[in-house]
């Protein structure tokens, strides 16, 4: 996708009630598959591959992708320097658009070479996926999967042997809304025209509707795809913008894989809202995290709507929010990024931790936030992030994550003592030791802010419920650093929160900002969403405060 990927969603109307007819039929019919979801007998794992439903590399290792979409194909000249700065905030893995000549200019047999080439240079795992299919049926020049498979074929003799680094999507989003039932069989045909073809590769497929299978179709014939790859080394991709817009959605979908064993990634996934509805990036990211799926933003830059862009203009000193939330938010890359050990890390690799990082120094001490400052550990690869932690006794809790040897740390308490300290990581998971402590007293309280909050319940189901709330600064002051105050009434208790920290004693709930959401703009708002259990009644907060005044509601 070049544009706000969304746009290719039809009617939510419409999918709101399939989805609903769906969800409990398409996962039983995935129920069966668990058992064949495996590396078939006899044959032997080549590079990456699947095994009981997960993604291993060559030695066994589990294998988590974390990375980014870049559009190798419309960009040419900007592969190198966007592949090192995309490995410098961490990720592990970069999908690459290619183009098979069918609606835009073949990519060379020794362009793809290099791009793999590139990929092994900056450590990192390539995706290469064919473009050229995306909404076929629907996409007046979209080309097929069996044009597609044929142009691997053709590439063969650059892609044999790289089976350790590369995965073969065989087309991106090969099915538009048109009769999306007619995008099972095609693909069983690639997957078995590669494999004729001597491919022992990892090979990935997207699913219909424009790769967001909002009508089930994929989830409904996964165990038929997967069954017709005689070595098993096959994984299914789902692209989640619009269609996956509340936290029900995308938690049924991913868990339907994993409890079939079946293996799936996000294989590109947006945040920003459009026309259509607003992604919940958050759960996506949390999800996979908590089921260990990989998931690939789209994309790095070069958008023709760029608000879909990482970084704007391919610099990446210039992220936008939306590279902000996937570099360095919650269940962000720079904190989950493992790199393949087939690079020298992990077991029997890279065993070497880094040095510990000097003692932050701290400056710009506010009332809700604090710069930290440190000397640069040094490592016998390379230090690939930095994890900043608050220190109460025996007791560390996570405050900031940074690529750069320096951070802020924001949702604090006004005029209260904290103690930080820093450890550092490299690309194979290796920790530093503890830096030296700093403690720091932020400032006393701003003076009163006026603030409007919003709250809603997104959705609701037996004994649980997702909420929003939007956090309005109605002044003319930014707020740097925040605290929100409410409580319920009903018995509501978070679980799980995204855009904030909760912490709840009895019904009084107190919600700290995330890093990407402590600045609320003079004028502008900020959302947190959560997911809660409760009872039979689900009334909403009375009354909100934010650093302590009172808040209107909106």
């Amino acid at each position: 996708m070049r544009t706000t990927a969304a746009a290719r969603t039809t009617r939510a109307l419409c999918r709101k009630v399939l989805a609903a007819l769906l969800g409990a039929l398409l996962l039983g019919a995935l129920a069966p598959a668990a058992a064949q979801a495996a590396t078939a007998p006899g044959v032997r794992a080549t590079g990456l591959h699947i095994s009981n439903g997960r993604l291993l590399e060559s030695n066994g290792n589990d294998f988590v992708m974390r990375g980014v979409n870049h559009a190798h194909t419309w960009y040419p000249t900007r592969l190198n320097q966007s592949l090192a700065d995309i490995k410098a905030f961490g990720a592990n893995t970069v999908r690459v658009v290619l183009a098979d000549g069918h609606r835009w200019t073949a990519n060379t047999a020794s362009d793809v070479a290099n791009v793999i080439a590139q990929c092994k240079a900056n450590r990192v795992i390539c995706v290469l996926e064919v473009h050229d299919t995306t909404g076929y049926g629907e996409e007046a020049a979209a080309g097929t999967l069996d044009q597609a498979a044929d142009y691997w074929i053709g590439l063969k003799s650059v892609l044999a042997g790289q089976e350790d680094y590369i995965a073969i999507n065989i087309g991106n989003e090969p099915w538009g809304n048109t009769n999306p039932d007619g995008w099972t069989a095609p693909t069983i045909a690639a997957v078995k025209k590669l494999r004729a073809a001597g491919f022992q590769h990892l090979l990935m497929v997207d699913a219909p509707n424009w790769g967001q299978d909002w009508q089930g179709v994929m989830r409904a014939n996964a165990q038929s795809v997967y069954a017709a790859d005689t070595t098993g080394n096959l994984i299914f991709s789902i692209h989640m913008y619009s269609v996956f817009d509340t936290a029900a959605e995308i938690t049924d979908y991913l868990n339907a894989f994993v409890a079939a064993k079946l293996p799936l990634l996000i294989g590109e996934f947006g945040g920003p809202a459009d026309q259509y509805g607003d992604p919940d990036e958050d759960t996506m990211m949390a999800t996979a995290q908590q089921l260990e799926l990989g998931y690939l933003a789209w994309s790095w830059s070069g958008n023709t709507d760029p608000i879909l862009d990482l970084a704007l203009n391919f610099d990446k000193n210039n992220l936008s929010s939306w590279g902000q939330r996937i570099f360095n938010g919650a269940n962000g890359i720079v904190s989950t990024s493992k790199e393949a050990t087939i690079f020298g890390g992990g077991p029997g690799g890279d065993t070497q931790a880094p040095t510990a990082p000097g003692t932050p120094t701290a400056s710009s001490v506010a009332a809700n936030s604090v710069a930290l400052t440190w000397a640069a550990s040094s490592d016998n690869v390379g230090v690939s992030a930095y994890d900043v932690v608050r220190v109460n006794g025996g007791t560390e809790t996570a405050a900031a994550a940074s690529t750069t040897n320096s951070a802020t740390v924001s949702g604090l308490s006004p005029a209260t003592a904290y103690t930080f300290a820093v450890y550092a990581r490299d690309a194979a998971g290796n920790r530093s030791t503890r830096s030296g402590t700093v403690n720091v007293t932020t400032g006393p309280p701003a003076p009163g802010q006026s603030c409007s909050v919003g709250y809603r319940a997104v959705g609701e189901w037996q004994g649980g419920f997702q909420g929003e709330i939007v956090i309005r600064n109605t002044d003319t002051t930014v707020v740097n650093g925040w605290t929100l105050g409410f409580s319920f009434a009903d018995g509501q208790t978070i679980s799980n929160m995204w855009g904030g920290t909760a912490t709840q004693s009895a019904g009084a709930v107190t919600v700290k900002p995330a890093n990407y959401t402590a600045t609320i703009p003079a004028a502008g708002s900020v959302t947190v969403g959560f997911i809660a259990n409760k009872g039979a009644t689900n009334s909403a907060p009375a009354s909100f405060t934010l650093n302590g005044t009172s808040c209107a509601k909106s």
